[in-house]
C-alpha cells in the first residue's frame, strides 16, 4: 500500500516529504515533522502508536490500518490532547463506502420479509493480518442496524443451525485476493446478493488520498470516517 500510495499521491500533485517503514526509504528520510498530513497503512499492533506521533505534532491523520479499534479511545484521547484530527475507515474504496450505503438500504428493505434470511462472506488475500475483515466487520454494523430481525453475527464457521436473529458472515483466506465483500439475501424461491471486488489496491489509495485532501481542506479537530467525507460529496 505504501507505494501505490506514493503512486497516487504524486499523480495528485502532491508532495511526499517523510516516509517512516523499517523496511523501506525510497530515498526519503524520515521527517514527520515537515507533514501537513500523515497517510498510516502498516499493522494492527503499530497503528496506535503512528497516530500518538501524529499527533504529537498536531497533523491530521488518515488510518488505513485495521485490527486495531480496540484502541480508538486511547487514539481519541491522543488527538485531542494534540488538538489534531483523525479519519480512520476499515476500507477507503469509494465504491466500498457506497456499497455501505446500498447495503444497509438493502437490508432495511428486506427486514420486513422474513422469508428472506440474510448472510454474507468475505475474501481475502492470504497475508491478510486481520479476519474477519474490517470491511466486514463495518458492513455488519449497517446490516444490524437497518435489519431489526437480526439481532447479533457470527463469524467464520456457523456452530450448526443458524437462529433466525443471527446474521452469519464468513471469511475465506487465499491466493492474492485484493478484496471481495458481499451480502446475501435467500428465500426458497430466489436469491439476491450484492457485491463489491476490489480489482486493485488502487482504489483504496485513491480514496484515502481524497480523505487526506478532505481533512486538511480546512481546520478540523476530532475523530472523523469516510461518512463524513461521502456527506460533503452527497450533500
Amino acid at each position: 500500500m505504501g507505494k501505490i500510495m506514493e503512486k497516487v499521491l504524486l499523480e495528485r500533485g502532491h508532495e511526499i516529504v517523510s516516509v517512516i517503514d523499517p523496511f523501506e526509504t525510497c530515498g526519503i528520510p524520515p521527517r514527520p515533522e515537515k507533514a501537513d498530513v500523515f497517510i498510516e497503512f502498516t499493522r494492527p499492533d503499530t497503528a496506535l502508536d503512528n497516530i500518538r506521533l501524529a499527533a504529537s505534532l498536531g497533523r491530521p491523520i488518515v488510518v488505513g490500518t485495521t485490527g486495531w479499534y480496540d484502541k480508538i479511545a486511547e487514539a481519541g484521547a491522543a488527538v485531542e490532547a494534540g488538538g489534531a484530527s483523525l479519519l480512520w475507515a476499515a476500507n477507503f474504496s469509494l465504491g466500498v463506502n457506497l456499497f455501505y450505503r446500498i447495503a444497509g438500504y438493502a437490508a432495511a428493505v428486506m427486514d420486513p420479509f422474513d422469508q428472506y434470511d440474510a448472510a454474507g462472506y468475505e475474501v481475502h488475500h492470504n497475508k491478510k493480518a486481520d479476519s474477519p475483515s474490517g470491511t466486514a466487520k463495518a458492513l455488519v454494523e449497517r446490516v444490524l442496524a437497518s435489519m431489526k430481525r437480526k439481532k447479533t453475527v457470527v463469524w467464520g464457521s456457523s456452530p450448526g443451525k443458524t437462529d433466525p436473529g443471527v446474521l452469519h458472515y464468513a471469511s475465506l483466506r487465499v491466493g492474492s485476493v485484493p478484496g471481495i465483500h458481499s451480502l446475501v439475501f435467500d428465500c426458497p424461491f430466489d436469491t439476491i446478493e450484492i457485491s463489491h471486488s476490489a480489482r486493485s489496491r488502487d482504489g483504496f489509495a485513491a480514496g484515502a488520498a481524497l480523505a487526506a485532501e478532505w481533512l486538511i481542506s480546512k481546520k478540523r479537530r476530532g475523530i472523523f470516517t469516510m461518512d463524513d467525507v461521502l456527506k460533503d460529496v452527497l450533500g
